[in-house]
Order: structure tokens, then C-alpha cells, then sequence
């Protein structure tokens, strides 16, 4: 075959029919001729990178000549620092000053009180002060597994809702917040008293396992973490419908999958919302999920009829240029702020008043060994108050006694094992193993 023939090949631009009649010999040509092509492309980046990280008068006559023969490969290693820069400062955090933030919180709770409609929309953020880690945040899931590091955590089921959670709560209980569209597993809303007609979990919740072979679904709530045995495409929990004697299955919509279940994921709740929304509040979430359901941001309607977007994350989110405010601060203390500016009290998380004892279904005898998950246990005393954030200890409670050297340091938290937030991990681990062989 001519030199002609295999340049063409080599720039792509080989013409469909010339595959026709080409002996062993000359296709081995031609896969060699691309090998060759990808590897000079790719040595020719590699000195231009080399070059361009070089100021200018420090480069040699040689180098300059270098640059001006690939001006396309200058290009693209400009343009790919551009956007590395760019994605760099998108994950960086960035709180709003003090007089800054009340300001914004203002005008946040001016827009509360105008609004007819509002509904919040939730993500990770809200939960951290729980100590259950976000994703995309600096110490995050997804974060820690892009550099290499190992994730642990303890038992999701000992978390508590928050100072946020708890706010939203008593929004909902002054009709000021009308619904929750929360992509939450951790089932925090339900137990800070937020009524399951007033929520929709998106991606399921942890603590609720469901009958699919019932009509309507029958649900199960537990008072312990349903996903140990669950992973991506695998839902049965092992346990079985005391009513039909079917399979039960969580109701976790991992990464990848659709959710059908009607409860608790209550799309129907959540579009209707968004649909009658003349605000929407987002709390903690980077929004690069939420963003995809056209059906939450109301994108039918002329701009100037859409609702107001107010948004508060610590980090930037792709609805930022469309927010008519972003605030840059931790939920709690947005929340604690607009709570004063509304001058609302904020109910404290009462363990003893939680939701969860009184719609768990306790296990049947035959189950009691079908998992080992920590259980959430009802307070020993007449009252359990605990502060908003769900941190510290119980009043009464008394922790372990120093030695004569001082404290113990604090054990490590055990690694995560299964359920959906373990199964994410594993498998984030697994990827990084590949990538790195």
C-alpha cells in the first residue's frame, strides 16, 4: 500500500471502502502506522506541557521553534489547563463573611415570608454535622477515592438529625415549607418528625425495606440499617413479607439505577411540588444530580414565571449562574440565622419523641439473626434531649474514666462494610485498583 494511503489512515480520514481487499500484510502496516501516530501525539503533548510550564524568557530558541511547529497541541494543553484550573476551583469551599452571610440571610427570609409555595431541596451537607460524610465536599467520599485513600466510617444507624434537619421540620409544621425533595439514604428527616407526606426521598432510605409482590407496596421500617446484604442491582435484605411471604427488598437507588418504588421515593409528590413552587431552597447539595430531573426546576415554564432559586452550599454547583442568590455557608448556621430572622424557635431532637420506635415492625423470631447492624435503641430514662446537631452526650451520660495518664486516644472508626453507603466505597476501591494495575 502507498505512503498516501497510510497517512490517511493514520489522520482518520480513510475512506470506508478502502477496507476492501487490504492483505494481512498491509492491515498490520496500517495498526502499526497508528500506534507510531498516537505515540509521537502523545511524546509531542508531553514536551509542550513540559515547554508551557516554563516562563517565557526562560525558554531556549529551540523550545519556541518547538511551540510554533504544534500550535494545536499548544492549544490543547492551554485549554486543558484552563479547565483543570477551573474544575480545581469549583471543589474549593467558600464561606461568605460574617456581615456578608446575615445580609444574604436577609434577603432569604424576606423571600420565606412572600413565598406561597416553597420547597427545599436536600443533599449530603445537610448531614456532615451527623458525621456522615458528603461526596464531593474536600474530605468526601468521592474526593478521598479520587487520591487513593481509604474511607471508613462508623455505623450510619448511630447518626442523629441535625440542627438543619430539625429547622426544616418546624418550616414544615408553620406551613412555610410545603415539601422536602431530599437525595438522602439516611432517613434523618423521617426521624426529626417530618411527616412522610410532606417528603420524598429520591434514593431511598435506609431504614425501610418494602414488599414489591404487595398491592400498594407494603413497607417495612426497621430500627436498624436494611442494605447490609443490598448492593447495586441486588435489593433482597434476606427477611420476607409477613403478609404474602415474598422476598423483601430495600429501597436504595444506587448510582446507575432508576426508582420505581412509589414509597418512600414519592416522585409524584415531588413534581407536583416543583410544579406549584414559587420558591425552592437548596440546602447542602452540589446539585449534579439534581440538576438532570427537568421535572424538579420547572424548565416548561417562561423564565419569568419560574421560581425563585436560593442556594446554600459551600461549594459552587451548576445552578449558580440561574440562582437569584447563592449563599456560601454551612447549613446550620444559615439555618440557625434564618430561624432568628423569622424569630422561629428551633425544636431540639428529642430521642425519646422519634418517629422511628413507633412505625418500626418489629422482627419476627425466625429474623432476629438476619443482620448485625446496630440497632437504634429508645433512651433508658424518662427523656433523652439532645442538642439540634446531634452532637454530644446524653444527659446523664457518663463516659469512660481516664487512666492515670489521661485519656485514651480515640479508636479509628471501623471500616464501612456493605449497605449503600459501604458498597459505594468498595467499589470506588475496586476502580482505583484497576486504574492503578
Amino acid at each position: 500500500m502507498c505512503t498516501t494511503s497510510l497517512l490517511n489512515v493514520v489522520g482518520g480520514e480513510m475512506e470506508a471502502d478502502t477496507g476492501a481487499g487490504v492483505s494481512r500484510a498491509e492491515k498490520k502496516a496500517l495498526d502499526k502506522a497508528k500506534i507510531v501516530h498516537r505515540e509521537t501525539e502523545r511524546n509531542v503533548l508531553k514536551t509542550v506541557t513540559r515547554i508551557l510550564k516554563k516562563a517565557e524568557d526562560e525558554r531556549s530558541e529551540e523550545e519556541a521553534r518547538t511551540l510554533l511547529r504544534h500550535p494545536s497541541a499548544v492549544e490543547q494543553v492551554r485549554g486543558r489547563s484552563v479547565r483543570s484550573g477551573q474544575q480545581r476551583r469549583r471543589r474549593e469551599e467558600v464561606c461568605d463573611g460574617v456581615e456578608e452571610l446575615r445580609t444574604k440571610v436577609s434577603q432569604l427570609a424576606a423571600a420565606v415570608r412572600c413565598a406561597q409555595h416553597l420547597v427545599v431541596y436536600t443533599g449530603a451537607g445537610i448531614s456532615t454535622a451527623a458525621s456522615i460524610p458528603d461526596y464531593r465536599g474536600p474530605n468526601g467520599v468521592w474526593t478521598q477515592l479520587q487520591k487513593g485513600q481509604a474511607v471508613s466510617s462508623s455505623d450510619l444507624g448511630r447518626a442523629e438529625p441535625t440542627l438543619t434537619h430539625m429547622c426544616i421540620k418546624a418550616l414544615h409544621q408553620q406551613n412555610l415549607v410545603k415539601h422536602v425533595v431530599s437525595q438522602n439514604c439516611d432517613g434523618l428527616h423521617l426521624r426529626s418528625g417530618l411527616p412522610q407526606q410532606g417528603l420524598s426521598e429520591l434514593h431511598g432510605n435506609m431504614f425501610i425495606e418494602v414488599c414489591a409482590s404487595c398491592v400498594p407496596a407494603r413497607e417495612y421500617v426497621r430500627v436498624f440499617d436494611v442494605t447490609e446484604r443490598t448492593a447495586l442491582r441486588r435489593h433482597a435484605t434476606g427477611r420476607r413479607c409477613g403478609r404474602c411471604g415474598a422476598e423483601l427488598r430495600d429501597t436504595i437507588v444506587h448510582f446507575g439505577e432508576r426508582g420505581t418504588l412509589e414509597q418512600p421515593l414519592n416522585w409524584s409528590g415531588a413534581a407536583a411540588a416543583a410544579g406549584s413552587a414559587d420558591l425552592i431552597l437548596c440546602l447542602g447539595s452540589s446539585l449534579k444530580v439534581l440538576k438532570k430531573y427537568a421535572c424538579l426546576w420547572s424548565m416548561n415554564r417562561p423564565a419569568k414565571r419560574r421560581p425563585l432559586l436560593f442556594i446554600v452550599n459551600l461549594q459552587w454547583t451548576p445552578k449558580d449562574d440561574l440562582a437569584t442568590l447563592k449563599i456560601n455557608g454551612r447549613c446550620d448556621e444559615v439555618m440557625e440565622l434564618l430561624m432568628k430572622e423569622l424569630d422561629l424557635q428551633i425544636p431540639p431532637y428529642n430521642k425519646a419523641e422519634d418517629p422511628i420506635f413507633h412505625q418500626a415492625t418489629p422482627l419476627r423470631p425466625e429474623e432476629e439473626l438476619s443482620h448485625t447492624r446496630c440497632l437504634i435503641a429508645p433512651p433508658a430514662g424518662p427523656e433523652d434531649h439532645r442538642p439540634p446537631d446531634g452532637q454530644g452526650p446524653a444527659p446523664g451520660a457518663q463516659g469512660p474514666a481516664p487512666d492515670a495518664q489521661g485519656p485514651a486516644p480515640p479508636a479509628p472508626p471501623p471500616p464501612v462494610q456493605g449497605g449503600w453507603f459501604g458498597r459505594g466505597f468498595s467499589k470506588g476501591r475496586k476502580r482505583k485498583r484497576r486504574k492503578a494495575v
